[in-house]
């Protein structure tokens, strides 16, 4: 058995995905199929060797719609094309009411006799409301005609049937009436300045206005769930450095092949998963592993697509690439959930397959109370069965399951959430343990100056602005950190001259005549040869902690040092103490190392909750 994922066009609700459901299910072959209106997608699982794909797609045309093959390379397309759907269904909105507007002011002469132009145009009302409402009803209208038409070959009704129906009556009985006045009259327009009776163009074109604008909100919905897939995709690099042939040249991301040789610089996103054959770099992971501080690689370790190269430079051979890089998985991920179901929804399902015939029934029932029991006049009862089935039109119960997956999934990915499918989605309700990752969730993944202290010669403000002077010029991952902190406190940074970086242990540079030195524990003990035992018992303290000192000193003596690490959000606190109240359990995982785990950990049990 094959999975086959499917896009489908012409889609208009959820009866829609029920009936080329139906449609899939009766090719020879085909063990289960889904169909998701919200992600207008098809997942069909099928013996290959009885039913090949296009069976699949004919089946899908067969029903009245359009398939294809889904294309894991195509995500940036597809939602070029969904947004020009939601374009095209807002001009079309667009055009519905400027031809409906009119007949709003038509329907006011009803109501207000003192309303202005209400004696010169109330003979016109009729032909004029005709004109306005033809293009509406069959061109603004047709794809409902045609979803009608579409269900009626699979011997069934849909959504679109509804407003077909519905508006249909509403429309063709107000033709009937203005030609049996004509006959009658001679006259298209009202005589005696009266307008000509029992029209109700205005109802069909009105019907057709609004559901357009609703499936217009709808798309618009749906557009705002692929945010996180856009977020995601916009993590790959948009081309590749490689060697080919002794030649260095760029090219799309999507031409690089496995076992091309790629160069990248510092700076740069890595563009596929690969493994380093030359040169070492550190590299933040932060996306992938959530490893808060950049990574030190060198040759024979892996690297992944889309995480950053914060300073060498060096040579990988590509091992996935497209589709198989992760994070390409990881937005497929994303795209499978949204277009899955959950249990729930298979129940909404079964109710939407006989909800519109049941409407039907109902609409027809209503007309034959009102007219054949109560006596009303035709008009009426044509209007109280119109009212029926139009009301019931959104179907909202088919429509609610689907969205609601897409906009969950969808609002989770924003948020560093994956959610597997609607399965998982719907189990969520019964969860009572939490496992929270640490970066970029717990904490806010990025390194922050958090102390800063003096031996005594220089001020603490003071030991910062020279460590900040002097990773200006650094390609150090936790520099950026240090000069941020220092513009924070507005200080201003010293000109520095003879700067040099010492591979390893950090860096050096001349400040009003005075070199100093930023580093680490073996560019103070080694290189200078000055001793630090009276930083040892603080140093110790702030690793027990999690968190990254490194030392100032002059070529006579230590000076102070500057802690940096990964920092907990505001709002962690507050949402485990919440989850606590709940009597939800919570834990952290993360691939940090396990001293900057237990330091955070400590931090939420000495917190509230």
């Amino acid at each position: 058995m094959t999975r086959v994922s499917l896009d489908i066009q012409g889609m208009h609700c959820s009866s829609c995905a029920a009936l080329i459901e139906k449609s899939l299910k009766k090719v020879d072959g085909v063990k289960e199929a889904n169909v998701n209106f919200a992600a207008e997608k098809a997942s069909v699982l099928v013996d290959e060797m009885v039913a090949e794909k296009d069976t699949l797609i004919k089946a899908v045309e067969k029903a009245g719609y359009k398939a294809a093959l889904t294309n894991q390379n195509q995500s940036a397309s597809d939602r070029e094309r969904q947004q020009n759907q939601i374009n095209a269904m807002f001009k079309k909105f667009l055009v519905s009411f400027v031809f409906s507007a009119p007949m709003i002011y038509f329907m006011l002469f009803d109501f207000i006799a003192g309303l202005p132009g209400r004696a010169v145009l109330l003979p016109y009302v009729g032909i004029v409301s005709l004109i306005l409402a033809t293009p509406v009803q069959f061109i603004i209208g047709r794809g409902f005609y045609k979803g009608m038409f579409s269900a009626l070959k699979m011997k069934t009704f849909n959504m679109d049937s509804l407003i077909a129906i519905g508006t249909s009556v509403a429309f063709f009985y107000s033709l009937i009436n203005f030609t049996v006045y004509y006959l009658k009259t001679g006259a298209i327009i009202g005589i005696d300045g009266t307008k000509i009776p029992e029209l109700y163009f205005e109802t069909a074109a009105f019907l057709i206005t609004f559901v357009i604008l609703g499936k217009w909100l709808e798309s618009k919905a749906k557009g705002r769930t692929s945010d996180a897939i856009k977020k995601l995709m916009g993590l790959q690099a948009k081309s590749a450095r490689v060697v080919r042939a002794g030649i260095t040249q760029d090219i799309p991301i999507d031409q690089v092949l496995a076992g091309d040789i790629v160069v990248v610089r510092p700076g740069e996103k890595i563009p596929v998963d690969g493994e380093i054959i030359r040169g070492s770099s550190a590299i933040d992971e932060s996306m992938i592993t959530g490893e808060s501080l950049p990574v030190e690689k060198h040759e024979a370790d892996t690297v992944v697509g889309g995480t950053i190269n914060k300073t060498g430079s060096f040579e990988f051979k590509a091992i996935r690439v497209g589709s198989e890089t992760t994070l390409a998985q990881i937005i497929r991920l994303v795209e499978e959930a949204q277009g899955s179901k959950a249990p729930i929804q298979a129940f909404a399902d079964k109710i939407s397959a006989i909800f519109v015939p049941i409407v039907l029934l109902l609409a027809v029932v209503t007309f034959g109370v009102w007219y054949f029991l109560l006596g009303s006049t035709l008009s009426f009862a044509l209007m109280a069965l119109t009212s029926v089935i139009v009301i019931a039109c959104p179907c909202a119960l088919g429509l609610a399951t689907p969205t609601s997956i897409m906009v969950g999934t969808g609002k989770g990915a924003e948020n560093g959430i994956l959610v597997k499918g609607g399965e998982p989605l719907e189990a969520a309700v019964k969860v009572n343990t939490i496992v929270f990752d640490k970066t970029g969730t717990v904490t806010k993944g990025k390194p922050e100056v958090t102390d800063t202290f003096s031996l005594g010669l220089l001020a603490e403000d003071k030991v910062l602005q020279i460590a900040a002077s002097l990773e200006k010029q650094s390609e150090h991952p936790l520099a950026e950190a240090i000069y941020t902190h220092a513009q924070e406190k507005s200080l201003n940074l010293d000109e520095v001259s003879g700067f040099k970086a010492i591979p390893g242990h950090g860096v050096e540079g001349i400040i009003d005549g005075t070199t100093y030195y930023f580093g680490n524990r073996k560019l103070i003990n080694t290189v200078l040869k000055l001793s630090t035992d009276m930083l040892d018992q603080k140093l110790s303290e702030l690793e027990e902690q999690g968190k990254t000192a490194m030392i100032l000193a002059s070529q006579e003596s230590v000076l102070g040092a500057v802690a940096v690490a990964d920092t907990v959000k505001d709002t962690s606190k507050e949402a485990v103490a919440r989850l606590k109240k709940l009597g939800v359990g919570v834990y952290m995982i993360t691939g940090d190392n396990e001293k900057v785990a237990s330091h955070i950990a400590r931090e939420f049990s000495a917190g509230p909750g």
